[in-house]
């Protein structure tokens, strides 16, 4: 009997136990995954980044219109072709200037021969008017006659000094000429590649009016020298300098990060609608070669370096909670808060200037839902692979 009951006993506390064991077991916290960093020595850039895209352009770029209207009778380019400086871009119809530019070309050469024609005779009269006053000295030749001999030679010699002016106005006069006949042609004013006419041969183009911007005819670009005109946020602006390196990424070059340097901070603040004011920045490309494929119009986005440290302590930007924490990874899997202090950052890595030591694991994935300390936590797949 009594055998019995000890053996119901038996029984009844063996259920209770495993009524407890699975209570406590219940009862346990669920193990999180996160991702898992561990603190490393490396590279840690100070650094801002423009608030819209910029966008790349060419060092120069023109475009160049006719000051005076008329018919297209000439246009030796297509867009797209690369053309030198001084070369024939579009030409007017001009058949009435050339003729009176080669018309004024003649009179002018005729003017120079007048004019050395009649400075001839000058000089032959002035020498015969010195042999005269010779001859006078040695009683052969009269008074009169002198004076008559010097007389001409001084009316020869205005003559001369006469002919030689006009000569000079039918220079200008050929200049003149010139003038109007080269607001006829449009003139490249450096290498470059054509972007873009406007017109056709037989069209008429009349100049754009006072105030009213119209398309030019020709649009000029030199491609060999581009650079990236970036807005900058007003509050960041003050920390910029000429010079400093930056790092340029174009959408078009999704893999390809490009060095450059600030080459011009705009001395003005723009104010866009709806938006924060800004600064223009322009950054120079310091590898041209690598911009063969590049086009002016690209946007692109431009990280100036202010600062930068190598060598030190970092942990990614990410894993910072607000108060300046991380969450610890300690020997056991569960997390800790731990307070740090940091130097420079950036968008990616801050460094740490203390509160942590190189090996830590710390918590980059702070953002999923449970993660605190105190919580264990497991490795996700993607721990450490930074």
């Amino acid at each position: 009997m009594h055998s019995r009951h000890f053996g119901l006993y038996l029984f009844l506390a063996a259920i209770v136990a495993a009524i407890v064991a699975a209570i406590l077991w219940l009862a346990q916290p669920e193990t999180i995954t996160v991702v898992i960093e561990k603190v490393e020595k490396g590279l840690v850039r100070d650094t801002v980044a423009n608030t819209r895209a910029g966008t790349v352009k060419a060092c120069r770029r023109a475009g160049i219109s006719s000051s005076a209207g008329g018919q297209i009778a000439s246009l030796p380019v297509r867009e797209g072709d690369l053309v030198k400086a001084g070369q024939v871009l579009m030409e007017l119809w001009n058949e009435d200037q050339q003729a009176q530019y080669a018309l004024a070309r003649s009179e002018h050469r005729a003017a120079i021969a007048r004019a050395n024609q009649v400075c001839v005779l000058a000089e032959v009269a002035k020498r015969e008017a010195q042999r005269l006053e010779k001859l006078q000295l040695k009683n052969l030749s009269s008074e009169e006659a002198v004076d008559r001999a010097d007389g001409q030679a001084r009316a020869q010699r205005a003559s001369c000094d006469a002919a030689h002016a006009s000569a000079e106005v039918s220079a200008d006069k050929l200049e003149v000429i010139q003038a109007a006949l080269s607001l006829t042609r449009l003139i490249a004013p450096f290498n470059g590649i054509v972007a873009e006419v406007n017109g056709e041969i037989g069209e008429f183009v009349t100049p754009s009016p006072v105030g009213i911007p119209t398309p030019p005819a020709i649009d000029l670009m030199d491609i060999s020298c581009l650079y990236v005109s970036a807005p900058i946020d007003e509050v960041d602006a003050p920390r910029i300098r000429v010079n400093m390196p930056t790092m340029i990424s174009l959408d078009a070059f999704a893999d390809q990060l490009f060095e450059g340097k600030v080459r011009r901070i705009a001395p003005y603040v723009l104010e866009e609608e709806k938006q924060a004011r800004t600064v223009d920045v322009e950054v120079d490309f310091l590898c041209q070669e690598d911009c063969t494929a590049m086009l002016p119009g690209y946007s692109a986005d431009v990280e100036i370096i202010l600062d930068q440290r190598k060598d030190v302590l970092r942990i990614p930007t990410e894993a910072i909670l607000e108060g300046n924490k991380v969450l610890l990874v300690d020997a056991d899997r569960i997390l800790q808060s731990r307070e740090i202090e940091t130097g420079i950052s950036n968008w990616e890595w801050t460094e740490i200037t203390q509160g942590l030591s190189a090996g830590d694991e710390i918590v980059i994935s702070v953002e999923r839902e449970g993660v605190e300390a105190g919580v264990e936590v497991t490795p996700d797949s993607k721990s450490n692979q930074r």
